[in-house]
């Protein structure tokens, strides 16, 4: 596989929280791409680090990989982490607000227990999991995983969770089933920008079952060693590292294995923006950003992207022969 030296790329062309608003909207033409100044930039004149980080309960018995071992099978990087404050208050959940300094505010009082997932569909032994009951599936394990934006940020996230691999093999898939497909809660009451038509809701997106099944692929419930806060996904969300980050889904209540190719909200929103895939490729621009290269959060400059956000080798083989310019 041929990949081209990254171009130089103009601070522009990265999001910045406030010209990112709602794609709609974007499409419509009724915003501009405006400024001139990139994320990074914005981020840090527009949105200071908060006065109070709020601690989270800390997570029991996290199981941490021997080190080389980690780094060999993509389950950490030698990268700095972004701080638990720029995770944990720069997000993209729209269900709270399409401002990305806002979320964590909005978030802040979002109820988390009672809280059950669903695994139906294709499988022999559907169930539905009681939150304390996931808990307890599997060991719970830091990963160390690069997060990247399709807007053109990333960050580097040490999450806690389990492989999605292990709440699969527990229901069973037929072997007619394919695929997996996620649902975010919906409850207007909770989440209130679900009574906005900023997307359609509930948020849904999907994997193909070898993706899923892949060892990078977890459902994470927490960071930096506690429980995840609301703005970034809890009780429970996806994590899949060599895709952008709206491929990881948040406040996960329902998955399902299908035959077919399912739905995705942000592919059903934009086709020819958000493919089904989404694997992070710096030869293939989305139609407003360019992706070969990034800002890191809480770092100057920016870097070259990297072919599966750097995890080529882990799942590379996953897309032996098929054109990833088209197949995006």
């Amino acid at each position: 596989m041929l990949i081209k030296k990254p171009a130089d790329i103009e601070s522009s062309e990265i999001t910045s929280q406030k010209t990112y608003m709602n794609r709609r909207l974007f499409m419509r033409g009724a915003i501009l791409a405006g400024s001139a100044v990139g994320t990074g930039l914005l981020y840090s004149k527009l949105n200071p680090p908060p006065a109070v980080v709020e601690e989270r309960a800390k997570i029991a018995g996290i199981v941490t990989q021997p080190s080389e071992d980690a780094m060999r099978r993509g389950f950490n990087v030698n990268e700095a982490r972004t701080s638990f404050a720029d995770i944990t208050n720069y997000n993209n959940f729209y269900e709270f607000s399409t401002d990305k300094g806002a979320v964590a505010a909005e978030a802040r009082d979002f109820v988390t227990r009672p809280w059950t997932v669903s695994i139906e569909g294709l499988v022999n032994k559907p169930k539905t999991f009681d939150l304390d009951d996931l808990l307890k599936l599997a060991p719970q394990e830091e990963r160390i995983y690069r997060h990247r934006c399709v807007e053109g940020w990333s960050m580097v996230i040490p999450w806690v969770g389990f492989p999605l691999s292990a709440l699969l093999k527990i229901v069973d898939p037929l072997s007619s089933a394919h695929y997996v497909a996620f649902q975010t809660l919906l409850d207007p009451k909770r989440l209130p920008n679900q009574n906005t038509g900023v997307l359609a809701w509930p948020y849904i997106e999907g994997l193909r079952l070898d993706e899923a099944m892949n060892p990078l692929a977890i459902l994470a419930t927490g960071l930096y060693g506690q429980t995840l806060p609301p703005q970034d996904g809890a009780p429970i969300r996806l994590v899949t590292p060599w895709k952008y980050g709206f491929k990881s889904i948040k406040s996960i209540v329902k998955i399902s294995l299908v035959a077919n190719q399912p739905p995705t909200t942000w592919n059903v929103e934009w086709p020819a923006a958000y493919g089904f895939y989404s694997n992070v490729n710096p030869d293939v621009p989305h139609p407003r950003y360019s992706q070969q290269m990034e800002h890191r959060i809480g770092e100057p400059g920016s870097r070259p992207t990297l072919l599966f956000n750097g995890y080529a080798e882990q799942v590379g083989h996953l897309y032996e022969g098929m054109d990833l310019r088209t197949n995006y």
